[in-house]
């Protein structure tokens, strides 16, 4: 369950939300109506870190593989190709942005 406490409450339920947390649930501190801080127990929070690292050690592998297809210019990089190249990096770039917000 997530609960939502405003911070001038967080301050005062401090220790019902760290029964809450304990109990797994998850608290969702907010100033001025805007999320500032989750309080989750400790192992979620490494599951969330190892997850995203698999994620981006998968993402990773995948443009490994496909670098070792891709054709390899000879006698340097032609500015079609080179052009190539940062269209796909601003593109995984763009696309890794998206999925972290």
């Amino acid at each position: 369950m997530n609960r939502i406490v405003p911070a001038g409450e967080a301050r005062s339920q401090l220790p019902t939300i760290l029964d809450q947390v304990e109990a797994g649930d998850e608290v969702t501190i907010t100033r001025h109506g805007r999320p500032v801080a989750v309080v989750v127990r400790p192992e979620m929070l490494r599951r969330q870190r190892a997850a995203k690292v698999l994620a981006m050690a998968a993402e990773l592998e995948e443009q490994l593989e496909r670098a070792r297809h891709s054709p390899r210019p000879t006698g340097g990089l032609s500015n079609e190709y080179a052009e190539e190249l940062v269209r796909e990096i601003r593109r995984e770039r763009d696309r890794d942005r998206a999925r972290d917000h």
